[in-house]
């Protein structure tokens, strides 16, 4: 299983990106998807998450400006970013509780993404 984020970049505070993530591989089932992001010199926290069946949990440090959602039939997750601060400055990496086929069956795990680098300038 892979997951391949794209849409960070630089944006002035105030401005909006929207990132995704797409899963690939031998999945058979995309249990939750989220977004979880990593400053310097930090420990890495969660942005969002969404389960399969839409539900949504937000850290309160960005309820009300980001927006997670998802598209089962391209197992692809979004983030929408909006009003965003130079405190968003971040790797984010897209995160996935998915059962895929292994070689012993079908198996359940976690799997990350590269990671996409979104800098917020003031």
């Amino acid at each position: 299983v892979q997951l391949v984020e794209s849409g960070g970049g630089l944006v002035q505070a105030g401005g909006s990106l929207r990132l995704s993530c797409g899963a690939s591989g031998s999945i058979v089932r995309i249990n939750a998807m989220g977004w979880y992001r990593q400053a310097p010199g930090k420990q890495r926290e969660l942005a969002a998450t969404i389960t399969s069946g839409g539900s949504t949990n937000y850290a309160d440090s960005v309820k009300g400006r980001f927006t997670i959602s998802r598209d089962n039939a391209k197992n692809t997750v979004y983030l929408q970013m909006n009003s965003l601060k130079p405190e968003d400055t971040a790797v984010y990496y897209c995160n996935g509780l998915i059962t895929s086929v292994q070689p012993m069956g079908a198996r359940t795990g976690t799997y990350w993404g590269q990671g996409t680098q979104v800098t917020v300038s003031s």
